[in-house]
């Protein structure tokens, strides 16, 4: 018999260190905790921008002027409308017991039927359809979480930016300017985050010549898997749980006397702090104070020290926008779909960039079955 087919390439589990595409959207160098959109710095974006800048960013490959973002936030303000169907249809999975990220994914889906130019591929319908996408998904979950609590939705607002906008929405009423300006640095931080799983399954539909819609709503199935989105919601679920600053480190020695992974600690690529945990750690503290309700920072810093301390591993991106979200008003099992309302612009700008110079996207696998050729035994004469 001969031996198996030995493969030709480097086998990396996961596909760990692979160049799989060019691109000039985001750079991330984990040893030294650096994260870009476009070349500039999350650092200076997080803290001077806007989630509208940020999208323009993305899109357009340049920061806009003035005028451009103002455009922007406009053309967002007045494409967040969704059609009663599409919001009538949200409702109806939700009765039905859907799950925040399920009832996202299939009303994202549906919004295709409504585009005026669901037919089109070309450059430019595309960069309408992800201003579309980016607008509509926010009302979505707002929406999602009004019907949950069996009330009516509220409109949008075209008049107001997209953070402000969204928290109205969700809790009925205008927030604070603290509170808006929290929640937009915290769509600036999540906006893109190169080759993630969720935005290289965009890039792979978008690869076969697909539409914007399919290729966001692959991402949104990607991000519902509790490896990729969902540990903020698990860090939450960890806070409540513990409850009181007094019982947190019982707990959590409790957790690593028993080997037990302690969710929001480590990172797939940063080996330093995930630059933007260091924001959302002053945004975390900054509402602790304005909301008088300080319990969930000041157990959240107790847990940090104690894990840094034991096991030397820095906190990521989920760790402290957990209770930076619970202190707007957003309930946990609303943080992933809250996530893919602000990655959608990551989303949709590497769908218009994979759309550019594409090439299908088609890895080999490293072949491990039975050695070839297998002898193939009529059904007849098998016993």
């Amino acid at each position: 018999m001969e031996k198996a087919i030995e493969s030709e390439h480097r086998f990396h589990e996961g596909l760990a260190d692979v160049v799989a595409a060019e691109s000039a959207i985001c750079y991330i160098d984990g040893e030294r905790g650096v994260l870009s959109y476009r070349g500039y710095d999350i650092h200076d974006l997080a803290e001077n921008s806007s989630f509208e800048e940020t999208c323009f960013l993305l899109w357009e490959g340049r920061l806009p002027t003035n005028a451009e973002v103002a455009a922007l936030r406009t053309g967002l303000g007045n494409e967040r409308k969704v059609s009663p169907e599409i919001l009538t249809l949200t409702r109806d999975f939700l009765k039905h017991g859907m799950i925040p990220m399920d009832a996202l994914r299939t009303a994202v889906s549906a919004l295709c039927e409504t585009d005026p130019d669901v037919a089109s591929n070309d450059p430019a319908a595309n960069r309408r359809k992800a201003l579309r996408l980016t607008a509509k998904m926010s009302t979505l979950v707002a929406a999602i979480h009004r019907f949950r609590e069996n009330k009516e939705p509220v409109d949008p607002d075209p008049g107001r930016g997209h953070a402000e906008d969204f928290l109205a929405m969700l809790n009925g009423s205008a927030p604070s300017a603290e509170m808006t300006r929290a929640f937009d640095m915290a769509l600036v931080l999540h906006a893109d985050h190169e080759l993630n799983a969720s935005t290289f399954a965009a890039r792979v539909t978008a690869a076969t010549l697909s539409d914007m819609h399919s290729a966001v709503v692959s991402a949104i199935g990607t991000l519902k898997g509790p490896l990729h989105g969902g540990a903020n919601e698990a860090v939450m679920g960890m806070l409540i749980e513990i409850g009181d600053l007094s019982r947190v480190d019982d707990y959590i020695h409790g957790l690593l006397a028993a080997h037990k992974k302690i969710m929001g600690f480590g990172h797939r690529v940063y080996t330093t702090e995930d630059p933007r945990a260091t924001h959302l750690r002053q945004m975390s503290q900054h509402l602790a104070e304005s909301t008088g309700v300080g319990k969930w920072y000041e157990m959240s810093r107790r847990i940090e020290a104690i894990v840094n301390q034991e096991k030397r591993l820095n906190c990521n991106v989920d760790f402290y926008s957990a209770s930076t979200y619970y202190m707007l008003g957003i309930p946990p099992d609303l943080y992933t779909p809250i996530f893919a309302l602000s990655r959608c612009a990551g989303w949709t700008a590497h769908v218009l960039e994979q759309h550019q110079a594409n090439r299908l996207i088609r890895p080999r696998a490293d072949y491990i079955g039975p050695e070839y050729p297998q002898k193939y035994v009529p059904l007849g004469s098998r016993g």
